[in-house]
């Protein structure tokens, strides 16, 4: 079954304005700063301060769009369109292959340009217990956006123990697949990784159906 595409997710999207732009672009010029100065001199070593001065805005600056400097290194620009995504799967699909086609669409599109922070961040996750123990947080708060979702198509309650379980050992399977994969100095094929990986849970349980509805 084909993932649906970025343009398709997209044309149900509201463009974002001037000042949203403006936002994407100074929090992408920060990242990218953060990127090139961690490549150059290591993780420790760059500071806030650094990174405000090498991406030309204040460091009060970099601290309202990033409330760590791990916070730097993990994010993106693709998860919010991850709940639109999800949304747009077919309902008759389940819920574990639309998170794997989900997974494996978002690592698709990643543009050529931040690839190098992809690699970058997996081998930090392996390196850096901060940025690691941040990366675990920040799932955390993931699957509590995906399990709404899921909750929406399902019928369920999102508050749910099963759904919550459920996609919480999806978004584990994904910190697990990172962690392989910057363990290995990123060689191979990480989309492989994702159906290797969520195959082996799909051996476990199959997840909650799509059409289902909640227990009466």
């Amino acid at each position: 079954m084909a993932a649906t595409s970025p343009s398709s997710v997209g044309e149900h999207q509201p463009q974002p304005g001037l000042r949203e732009r403006k936002k994407i672009k100074t929090r992408i010029a920060i990242r990218r700063a953060t990127c090139r100065l961690i490549a150059e001199q290591g993780y420790d070593a760059t500071t806030v301060e650094q990174i405000a001065a090498a991406a030309e805005v204040s460091p009060s600056t970099v601290f309202r769009y990033f409330p760590t400097k791990e916070d730097i290194v993990l994010s993106d620009e693709h998860s919010p369109a991850m709940a639109a995504m999800l949304r747009s799967r077919p309902a008759g699909e389940s819920a574990l292959e639309s998170l794997r086609l989900l997974m494996v669409q978002s690592l698709r599109t990643v543009p050529a340009g931040e690839c190098g922070e992809t690699v970058q961040r997996a081998k930090l996750m392996v390196e850096i217990p901060a940025v690691r123990a941040r990366m675990t947080e920040s799932l955390s708060v993931t699957a509590g956006m995906l399990t709404e979702v899921l909750a929406e198509r399902t019928g369920r309650d999102p508050g749910e123990l099963e759904l919550r379980v459920f996609t919480a050992a999806v978004l584990s399977a994904l910190r697990e697949i990172t962690l392989y994969w910057g363990e290995r100095g990123c060689q191979g094929d990480p989309l492989a990784l994702v159906n290797r990986a969520l195959a082996t849970l799909e051996t476990l349980s199959s997840g909650p159906r799509l059409q289902d509805t909640s227990p009466e």
